[in-house]
C-alpha cells in the first residue's frame, strides 16, 4: 500500500509542457521583435541609399531570413536548457 498512485508519476519520454510553453511564448516574443527589426532595418537601408522599392523588397527578405535563422538557433538552444522531453 506504499505505491505511489500513477496520477503523481511521470514517466520517462513523457511531455514537460511547462517547459514547452515556456520555449514557444519566448520564441514568439523574441521572433517578432527580431523580424520587425530587420524588415525596419532593410526598409531604412534601402531608403539611406534609394534602392527604391526592389531593393527594399530585397534587403527586408535577407534580414528576414536572418531573422528565421536566429529564432531557429534560439530555439535549439532554448530546448537544451528547457528539455522537451522528461528523462
Amino acid at each position: 500500500m506504499s505505491e505511489m498512485p500513477n496520477s503523481s508519476r511521470q514517466t520517462t519520454g513523457s511531455l514537460n509542457w511547462t517547459n514547452i510553453v515556456t520555449v514557444i511564448s519566448a520564441a514568439i516574443l523574441i521572433g517578432t521583435e527580431i523580424v520587425g527589426a530587420g524588415f525596419a532595418t532593410g526598409w531604412a537601408i534601402a531608403g539611406l541609399f534609394g534602392l527604391g522599392n526592389i531593393g527594399a523588397y530585397v534587403l527586408q527578405g535577407l534580414f528576414g531570413l536572418l531573422a528565421a535563422y536566429i529564432i531557429f538557433k534560439f530555439v535549439r538552444r532554448a530546448t537544451k536548457i528547457e528539455p522537451f522531453f522528461v528523462r
